[in-house]
């Protein structure tokens, strides 16, 4: 066998292997559990969290136009004895927050 037949293959099979690992993370959503962890990350650093959930599927959504795949969820705070209770929309695949709805 040929070595440089086995190198330019060795090659063209890692650059392959590359390029789907980065097609395939680019169409990855992030996990809701991981989602749910910054989103409640966040809220404590405006005091303690009661309680916290998120939908595990997926749902359409858009805001200005711009469409997105997102995770719902919910948080509960404990403000000087009353309860406050928000909505949240994340973006699946980055897990960033788009939208607070205090409810």
């Amino acid at each position: 066998m040929n070595w440089k037949s086995f190198i330019v293959g060795a090659a063209v099979g890692l650059i392959g292997g590359y390029v789907v690992k980065e097609v395939i993370d680019q169409k990855t959503n992030v996990s809701p559990e991981k989602v749910l962890e910054q989103v409640k990350r966040q809220f404590k650093q405006n005091g303690p969290i009661s309680g916290s959930w998120i939908h595990m599927e997926t749902e359409p959504y858009e805001k200005q136009h711009i469409h997105y795949r997102v995770y719902k969820g919910g948080i509960s705070k404990n403000n000087e004895g009353s309860t406050e209770q928000y909505e949240f929309i994340a973006d699946a695949q980055t897990g960033t927050l788009i939208d607070i709805t205090p409810l």
